[in-house]
């Protein structure tokens, strides 16, 4: 029974010495972390937005554009580039929730009127070889000069505009799904986008 109070104790003060442990080294690569990610938006920015002098991942806005399933409100980002004074464009994520293989993250930039400047993919689980294509400059390459009008949001196997993966079709419908979403949205919400008073929020 002695040997009982004595393993309880070794037990404890191994399990409190993990728990620091584990909390010393999240405190030592939270900063490190969320910098990583700030280069990575920036370098996405950087790729799809028309040219810019001001800082776009300081001028942000945030708009709820639905709710999750137990009832919380989603927000997307909308990141403004500039030059001097006038907004040139306007870049959020987008994610396609029915990729083959999961989720695909994407960041779409546009003009202020709302064609697509440019579409860089952000992460994805897609099929090396196959629906990991979506990530060549062939296929993001399509969505450049697209806007809402004059263009068929779908795939050319389903009647659209868009040059769909040669054994992959899942894929890039996810995708052009996705943007066709995200555009619809930037348009519906332009005005508030676009609203100087909201810079920052």
């Amino acid at each position: 029974m002695n040997g009982i109070p004595r393993l309880v104790l070794a037990l404890t003060l191994i399990t409190v010495g993990a728990g620091l442990l584990l909390s010393l080294v999240e405190s030592l690569t939270r900063e490190p972390i969320a910098e990583q990610r700030r280069l990575e938006t920036l370098r996405a920015l950087q790729t799809v937005l028309p040219p810019f002098d001001n800082s776009p991942d300081a001028d942000t806005v945030q708009l709820v554009y639905g709710k999750d399933k137990k009832g919380r409100e989603l927000k997307r980002t909308f990141y403004r580039g500039r030059q001097g004074a006038e907004v040139s464009g306007v870049a959020f994520p987008v994610t396609a929730p029915d990729g083959y293989s999961g989720n695909i993250s994407m960041m779409v930039g546009v003009d202020v009127g709302g064609t697509v400047v440019g579409l860089e993919i952000l992460t994805h689980a897609e099929t090396p070889g196959l629906g990991d294509k979506i990530t060549h400059d062939a296929f993001k390459g399509q969505f450049k000069g697209r806007a809402m009008e004059g263009t068929d949001w779908r795939v050319k196997k389903d009647g659209g505009d868009f040059d769909q993966i040669t054994g992959a079709t899942i894929s890039p419908r996810a995708v052009v799904k996705a943007v066709h979403q995200g555009l619809q949205f930037y348009l519906e919400h332009r005005q508030d986008v676009l609203a100087p008073e909201r810079s920052g929020q």
